[in-house]
């Protein structure tokens, strides 16, 4: 029992250090982007917001995934 929680809270803990990761790579990128293509305005808030929020989704995903792997070991 012990150690099926302690997977569990690396799973999760791998997936928050993901999430914080992928927030930060997806902030700076999606800036970079923004201003890149031109966003125009307001738009340049909603195109850094979604490409923040789906790299944090994807960062986040792999490395519970990860983490997952490696608790079967």
């Amino acid at each position: 029992m012990a150690r099926e929680n302690s997977c569990l809270s690396r799973i999760a803990a791998g997936a928050a250090v993901g999430g914080a990761l992928g927030c930060a790579v997806g902030a700076v990128y999606g800036t970079y982007e923004a201003f890149r293509f031109r966003v125009p305005g307001l738009m340049k808030i909603r195109y850094i917001g979604k490409t923040t929020m789906g790299s944090a989704a994807i960062f986040g995903l792999f490395l519970g995934a990860g983490s997952l792997i490696q608790c079967g070991k």
